[in-house]
């Protein structure tokens, strides 16, 4: 069964073009570890809300965007294996410089219950 990891964060408007070159650079490290794909999608439409929201979830501030972004692996196993060599990776370390606030990103780990297509 596959595993999915997921991402929500805020990055400043302004760092879209290095948010983007970011993630296009460490997806070799991500597919060589395992990673099957990765989806990274810039907010467009995420608005604030009154008990919970996207962006009272990253606390995001003036002059940044919501991103949410997941990673597909075959399994839970390989996907632990893989953040766990990604972290080790001098290739990574020299990825590290992240533009936009990783304290307030979040993650999580999750097994698919539903998969539908339009095929």
């Amino acid at each position: 069964m596959s595993y999915v990891s997921g991402f929500l964060l805020a990055v400043p408007e302004a760092n879209r073009a290095a948010y983007k070159d970011m993630a296009e650079k460490a997806w070799p490290l991500f597919k060589e570890y395992g990673c099957l794909s990765v989806q990274e999608n810039w907010g467009v439409d995420t608005p604030d809300g009154k008990v919970t929201s996207f962006p009272m979830a990253v606390k995001r501030e003036e002059g940044e965007v919501v991103v949410f972004s997941w990673m597909i692996w075959p399994d839970k196993a390989t996907a632990d294996k893989g953040f766990e060599k990604m972290m080790s990776d001098p290739r990574m370390q020299e990825m590290m410089e992240m533009p936009f606030d990783g304290m307030r990103m979040m993650w999580g780990g999750f097994e698919p219950l539903v998969t539908l297509t339009a095929d």
